[in-house]
């Protein structure tokens, strides 16, 4: 194939597949000078009408043969793709737990939610498609570029607060390509947004009420559901909203698992209590 000079893919030195990547700009990070098995990624496409960032786990000793899970994990309002790593430590609780056998080997992939805003709820709006941009590009960049990484790969995703509300939605929504789904302290319906960020409502929409709210979500692709739970700190100011939720899941008959811990909308409950969601994910294996 012949490019014109601006249109010439570019693709970094340090991509381990071959094959040509399907972004036009594809950066991940030197491997001199990485440390406890983080990766970044930065890749351009069209949905989010630029670059976005993946902060990846790779999981010691997996060759290019190997095929590993890999799980998405969604951060909140505020934060960006170092967020679960750097705030959370999550990747040294799970490279513990793999070294230990308690957990099998996965891969993390932590992307930016895009960083419209205050938070990007992980919707289409205004002419980004934040949803895609997780349930295409992120998936894809770790196939082209991560060992271990597949398309045959089990799928998971998972996510804190706005991230919650995001995982949820979108494992829903695309309920056929994931084995499970679980959400943090997650927000449950879009106006809830208000207690976070600065931007007004109307700049998420126009969005239907699938989309804006998870239990119409739940309701609306029942029947393509994967396994979920979801979890709320007690002192949260989310908790009525998640037991709300589950409430209303009950009465409908939605499988699920729900339940509540000590603490509140914050860095030690998350960092804790997403081992839970984890192993949760390891037992659909």
């Amino acid at each position: 194939m012949t490019y014109l000079a601006a249109e010439m893919p570019k693709v970094s030195s340090y991509l381990n597949n071959s094959k040509m990547s399907r972004f036009r700009t594809f950066e991940i990070s030197n491997p001199q000078f990485e440390s406890n098995n983080l990766r970044f990624i930065t890749v351009k496409t069209p949905n989010l009408k630029g670059r976005g960032d993946i902060c990846v786990f790779v999981p010691p000793s997996i060759s290019k043969t190997d095929v590993v899970p890999i799980v998405i994990l969604l951060h909140g309002v505020y934060g960006s793709a170092w967020s679960w790593a750097h705030s959370g430590g999550v990747h040294l609780k799970v490279k513990e737990l793999i070294e230990n056998g308690e957990l099998p080997p996965m891969i993390l992939a932590m992307p930016s939610d895009g960083l419209w805003g205050d938070g990007s709820a992980y919707l289409h709006h205004n002419g980004y498609n934040f949803e895609k941009w997780i349930i295409e590009d992120v998936v894809d960049a770790v196939v082209e570029s991560i060992d271990g990484a597949d398309s045959s790969s089990p799928l998971f995703i998972s996510g804190l607060s706005m991230g919650g509300f995001g995982a949820l939605r979108i494992g829903a929504k695309y309920g056929l390509k994931f084995k499970a789904m679980s959400g943090l302290s997650s927000i449950t319906s879009l106006p809830q947004m208000k207690l976070f960020v600065e931007e007004h409502l109307k700049c998420y929409l126009p969005l239907n009420v699938v989309d804006e709210d998870l239990f119409a979500t739940f309701k609306q692709y029942q029947d393509q559901l994967p396994p979920m739970r979801f979890d709320c700190g007690i002192h949260d100011p989310l908790i009525n909203h998640n037991r709300d939720l589950h409430h209303k899941m009950q009465k409908e008959g939605i499988l699920h698992t729900y339940e509540e811990y000590p603490g509140g909308h914050e860095w030690s409950y998350w960092s804790a209590h997403i081992i839970y969601s984890l192993n949760f994910f390891a037992e659909q294996l």
